[in-house]
């Protein structure tokens, strides 16, 4: 029985639904895909395709990817506690924190608040605009943010929504400059650790595998398929370089939602949102994203992309958590992949 509670029937309804959308995941192309679900804090997988394509197998249980994205909700978790702890101010502009870095072109962080940088409203260009994602080589934080300085704002601060990655090196920088710590210091102490969450971790500098257990992840390049599972993630950094398990960022994610990292003040703040096209008729909070699913649930989460991975998922309100992965991001659209964590949410 799912978690010990649930009628039997409605767990193996549950299992083949997702089964069965899984499969139709992979035959979009995608080498493989996996889907951990959640529930009182009993986790079960499903897995379709390959994990890796040279052995033919699937992804292996508990697999650690890289997932991209998700770890801007991490970041700004730690902001927010920041803030709870009177160490920051969310109305404050950056420039009070990092006095001069952002600067150029128009961008100007004497106008630009902290709030803004976590809800991708600052109208800060994305470093990616000009670096590309290159897993080939270690970039620095401030390297990165330079990177974005040679570009033009995009809009107003505050005016419109839209996702750039630079807002979260700035989170991170942030971090580190108020605590004397590196963000994956500070994300181990205050979350990691506290929550149990083993197969967690903020790769370290300069390494380029991924810990334990873990499925390849692909690329295709000219109609072939290219491993890129061993990358420097630093271009992704405080944005995106963090490594977990589906079990690990469920657990995560129901742990935000229900208030276990942050006191209510904050997590209200978190969970204001703006429209955002990160997803049809979503809401962008503090690095956390209100996500629309068919059957009406209000659900929380985040989700990302990195060569080789894409992850989607979060938490409903009546405490199922979905994580689902695939092992290349290029082959099937952000979409496909929600279809899966739409059926695994409002299966029953």
């Amino acid at each position: 029985m799912l978690a010990g509670t649930v009628p039997a029937m409605a767990a193996v309804s549950v299992r083949h639904d997702v089964g069965q959308a899984l499969e139709q995941l992979v035959r979009t192309g995608v080498p493989g895909a996996q889907a951990v679900v959640t529930e009182r804090g009993r986790s079960w997988e499903a897995a379709s395709g390959a994990g890796d394509l040279r052995t033919g197998k699937a992804f292996p249980h508990q697999a650690r990817v890289r997932i991209g994205s998700n770890t801007k909700t991490f970041v700004a978790t730690v902001v927010l506690q920041l803030v709870a702890e009177g160490k920051v101010k969310l109305d404050a502009p950056i420039d009070r924190y990092l006095p001069g870095v952002v600067r150029g072109n128009g961008n100007d962080g004497t106008r630009i608040t902290v709030r803004q940088l976590l809800q991708h409203t600052s109208g800060l260009p994305d470093y990616l605009e000009k670096l590309g994602p290159d897993g080939a080589r270690h970039y620095e934080p401030a390297e990165l943010v330079r990177a974005a300085m040679t570009l033009k704002s995009h809009f107003e601060p505050g005016t419109k929504w839209e996702y750039s990655n630079t807002n979260y090196i700035l989170a991170g920088m942030l971090i580190e400059k108020v605590t004397g710590h590196s963000p994956a210091t500070e994300i181990t102490r205050r979350i990691v650790k506290p929550l149990g969450l083993t197969d967690t971790y903020y790769p370290a500098p300069y390494e380029t595998g991924i810990r334990g257990a873990h499925p390849r992840g692909y690329d295709q390049v000219d109609g072939k398929w290219v491993d890129v599972t061993d990358q420097d993630p630093s271009w992704g950094g405080a944005a995106g370089a963090m490594v977990s398990t589906g079990q690990d960022v469920n657990r995560f994610f129901a742990a935000l939602l229900t208030g276990r990292l942050l006191p209510p003040a904050q997590l209200a703040e978190m969970k204001r949102t703006v429209p955002a096209d990160v997803f049809p008729g979503a809401g962008y909070g503090l690095g956390l994203i209100r996500i629309p699913v068919s059957c009406g649930k209000e659900m929380w989460g985040h989700g990302g992309s990195i060569p080789g991975f894409r992850t989607r998922g979060g938490v409903t309100a009546d405490g199922r958590a979905v994580n689902v992965t695939v092992n290349q991001v290029t082959a099937t659209g952000s979409a496909d992949v929600m279809k899966v964590v739409d059926t695994a949410v409002c299966s029953h």
